[in-house]
């Protein structure tokens, strides 16, 4: 486990092979309690190469100084992404109308 937000990663490897890589994470906050978006590939075995890009946002909680994990979100395809993009989008320009 990390003790440090900015260590946090998703990346998984299993046998030598990368079966999780990490692309790209953002720190969306910091604190006791972080969360992180992170951009990810998995390890496809029957194309022995990696899938198209996924999204996920973990919330992490810091315990005897190290973060666990307690939820995930799985953002399944760049379309549903772009769904949350839009919708939170609308949301700001609401409030800040």
């Amino acid at each position: 486990m990390a003790s440090d937000v900015n260590d946090l990663t998703i990346q998984y490897e299993e046998e030598g092979i990368v079966l999780v890589k990490e692309v790209d994470k953002v720190i969306l906050s910091k604190g006791a309690w972080s969360t992180v978006l992170f951009r990810f590939q998995q390890w496809d075995k029957k194309t022995e190469d990696y899938g198209p890009d996924k999204y996920t946002i973990r919330r992490y909680q810091k315990v005897s100084g190290e973060f666990r994990p307690k939820s995930k979100f799985n953002i399944s395809s760049a379309a549903q992404a772009e769904k949350i993009v839009e919708a939170l989008q609308g949301w700001i320009k609401d409030i800040e109308s």
